[in-house]
């Protein structure tokens, strides 16, 4: 019986691999930094960035967190004693509630979007082509549609 090979990775991808978890890396030490400087954990400033954008039911948050739904409740209570965030009925469904963010969550979501600097001031080291190429080639890979390599 013949031992499977482990197909090599090229240098080039492997490069790409680590360089990217190094972006990812120094993403999240950021993000959780910002978060600390508004008295939140990164779990409640992303719940609260996502909330910032558009009201949503509790399973809908868990599943954009990855993580099951009991931990968001835990989380919007916490927001909600501080008045960041508020539970409302669904207008479609009154039986599902949503959580929204208050007028002070969307403004503190905002204060942690623009305390963010490490994406924006390297991302505007590049042209708008630049940017916009990274960006499809970012969609690709995580459409999985990306075939093939170098």
């Amino acid at each position: 019986m013949a031992a499977q090979k482990t197909p090599r990775i090229d240098p080039v991808t492997l490069e790409v691999v680590e360089l990217i978890g190094s972006v990812v890396a120094r993403y999240h030490e950021e993000y959780e930094e910002a978060a600390a400087e508004h008295a939140l954990t990164g779990a409640q400033a992303r719940l609260l960035s996502l909330l910032s954008l558009e009201p949503l039911p509790m399973r809908r948050l868990a599943q954009k967190l990855k993580c099951e739904p009991s931990n968001v409740t835990g989380i919007v209570d916490r927001l909600e004693a501080r008045g960041l965030v508020e539970r409302r009925p669904d207008p479609a469904d009154r039986r599902v509630k949503l959580a929204a963010a208050t007028e002070e969550g969307r403004r503190v979501a905002r204060g942690l979007r623009d305390s963010l600097d490490f994406a924006r001031e390297p991302l505007a080291g590049l042209s708008r082509e630049e940017r916009l190429s990274l960006r499809d080639l970012l969609r690709r890979m995580l459409d999985g549609s990306a075939a093939g390599a170098d």
